[in-house]
């Protein structure tokens, strides 16, 4: 049903193109060199403005003319290919690599799309129905973005510093803002590369909780695939899954932001079509209200029944973007509204979706922080979405939903909105587990010196751990969390650690080599909404490291992909690893790929990799 309004909606535009009748043309786009599927190809309809993108598996569907026409197929590091429909209702194409640079054919791709809409939207009236991605974007003259400046984790050693301690992280922003510059052809800034949200961006299979356990644990270790020498620790956490129809009513306000800065097609149109995505997920018992800030804050919907969809969809629909940017303003104004209307035991949360160019108020991150910080304390969380490109605030969106209990998502495109705001809904918009933090004690007798692998802006002190009042990262349904820690083990001579022998510290003690089976173990504390008190959970990590070959699926994926962050990030720790190595251990890692997502990867370290080479 969702995609009929779409359809009726190119409808119009074409035949207001002068097209008499339309009909529905679909395919799949591969790679022609290994048959893998491509995502994220622009499919445009030449000689219009009427285009869509290839989802994971490489599936499109777009409106043509009953008479048919051309298809114009374009992607970063592929030859764009022109195929005439004819009396075709199904149009498979393979993309060949581009034999020229990736930024040429960027730009190509981006010709065409500008183009098209030149000459869509020539005549008074005319209105284009177009899906936009960065290859029709327009170019941004100053990039004005802000990244948190991250140092790599190096190694410690187990009998000095026996004890890691961190607060998970279930974002992906930093995934889709890597995905969103590799296919503009654009290297990424290495303090935009967070490797653990570049891990915990796929589901990984890990056994769902058992005997009403809220979470499971599941730890494997086995050879480090870009040293040898070193073993590769995976520690996955499962959270439930609660179905949509089990999960407690939404109290939601979407706090959008019309600004100036919002006044691109990658902002504010992407911001309404993504929210237009989730009000199709909304049930009669959930309410939404829509807050706009620009110059000023105002209600732009009061709070609605879910069952209302026309008049949420209407407000919607009825934005514009101009003026400057009074964020504060409008976090104010948006959780009076949800403390009105407050669902005791409900979901009670406020959507932010901005480029986070907060200038005019309380602009900085402390100011923000205290204002977000009290309202979570009254049980409204915040979950912050960010668009655009050229002047896109991560670090401070990022601290804004870290600090509202929420999750941090970054939308490049709808294929992403649709991914967060509807596969992931529950766990996107429901809190299962708050303040969650993971601490590893790593057994001295087994382990010379560990390193975890990312996580670099969770990192807590150890005593932390333990105290109730720190605050942490929050699980939602469903979610599941990794991470990955580098061990050299006990009479292994590394390169990257190495110390004298230790003149007052004693040799490991008769209880630690009593428990010389075990490398280490997990403690796992978590808070479930609205208590004060944690809960904790134990998992120890004994037996045999075995190769990479006999490591599972999601293991030699997991690691692939930080080996992958790592190569961006210029780490010290794979200067003997290199592209074809992660594809190679990825290749063997797909598994299902129901959604295509590993697909997509394999194809990002691909023209990754075609760019690092010009």
């Amino acid at each position: 049903m969702k995609n009929i309004g779409l359809y009726l909606l190119v409808f119009f535009v074409l035949a207001g193109a002068g097209f008499d009748s339309v009909r529905t043309v679909t395919g799949k786009v591969t790679s022609a060199d290994d048959g893998l599927p491509l995502a994220g190809v622009t499919v445009l309809l030449k000689g219009t403005a009427t285009s869509t993108l290839t989802d994971r598996l490489g599936q499109y569907t777009i409106v043509v003319p009953s008479d048919g026409g051309i298809l114009v197929f374009t992607r970063t590091g592929f030859a764009a290919r022109e195929v005439r429909i004819a009396d075709k209702n199904v149009v498979d194409v393979k993309l060949s690599k581009d034999t020229r640079t990736v930024p040429e054919s960027v730009r190509q791709g981006k010709r065409e799309n500008d183009r098209a809409l030149k000459e869509a939207t020539a005549e008074p009236g005319r209105r284009a129905d177009y899906v936009i991605t960065y290859e029709s974007m327009p170019a941004v003259e100053i990039n004005t973005e802000e990244y948190e400046g991250l140092e790599e984790n190096i190694f410690h050693g187990a009998i000095k510093q026996p004890l890691s301690t961190f607060s998970i992280d279930v974002d992906a922003a930093s995934y889709s803002n890597l995905r969103r510059f590799i296919n503009n052809g654009e290297v990424p800034p290495k303090d935009a590369v967070r490797i653990e949200e570049m891990i915990n961006y796929v589901d990984y299979d890990d056994a769902e909780p058992k005997n009403g356990q809220p979470f499971s644990i599941y730890t494997e270790i086995a050879e480090a695939p870009w040293n040898s020498k070193h073993r590769l620790v995976h520690i996955g956490l499962q959270g439930k899954r609660i179905p949509v129809q089990g999960l407690p009513p939404s109290n939601l306000v979407f706090l959008i932001d019309v600004s100036g800065s919002m006044n691109q097609p990658n902002k504010l149109p992407l911001v309404q079509s993504s929210f237009k995505l989730l009000v199709d997920q909304l049930r009669p018992q959930d309410h939404v209200a829509i807050v706009v800030y620009a110059g000023a804050a105002g209600t732009v919907l009061e709070p609605t029944a879910g069952s209302e969809k026309k008049k949420i969809l209407a407000a919607i629909e009825s934005l514009h973007a101009g003026g400057s940017t009074a964020g504060a303003v409008g976090l104010r104004l948006a959780y009076e509204l949800a403390r009105e209307h407050f669902k005791e035991n409900g979901n009670n949360r406020v959507i932010l979706a901005t480029d986070g160019d907060f200038n005019v108020g309380e602009s900085s991150n402390k100011a923000m922080e205290d204002l977000i910080t009290e309202k979570r304390e009254d049980g409204i969380y915040l979950s912050v979405l960010g668009y655009g490109v050229g002047n896109l605030k991560d670090s401070k969106m990022e601290n804004l939903a870290d600090k509202g209990n929420g999750n941090y998502a970054y939308i490049d495109n709808l294929t992403e909105a649709r991914k967060v705001l509807v596969s992931e809904f529950g766990g996107t918009l429901f809190t299962i587990a708050t303040d969650v933090k993971l601490q590893v004690e790593f057994n001295p007798a087994r382990v010379q010196a560990y390193r975890l692998i990312g996580y670099e802006n969770r990192k807590l002190n150890d005593e932390d751990f333990n105290n109730d009042r720190k605050d942490a990262g929050d699980l939602g349904s469903g979610h599941t969390v990794t991470a990955l820690y580098e061990i050299i083990p006990v009479g292994v001579r590394s390169d990257f650690y190495s110390i004298d022998d230790l003149k007052y510290q004693p040799a490991p003690s008769l209880t630690e080599r009593a428990h010389a089976e075990e490398w280490l173990t997990v403690k796992f504390r978590y808070k479930n909404p609205g208590e004060a008190k944690s809960n904790l959970i134990v998992k120890t990590l004994t037996g045999k490291a075995g190769t990479l070959d006999e490591a599972s699926t999601d293991f030699r994926w997991a690691a692939a992909v930080a080996g992958f962050g790592m190569l961006l990030t210029d780490s010290q720790y794979v200067h003997e690893w290199s592209y074809a190595d992660v594809m190679t251990v990825a290749e063997g890692a797909r598994g299902k790929d129901t959604e295509g997502y590993r697909s997509e990867f394999l194809n990002l370290v691909r023209t990754y990799s075609l760019m690092a080479r010009h």
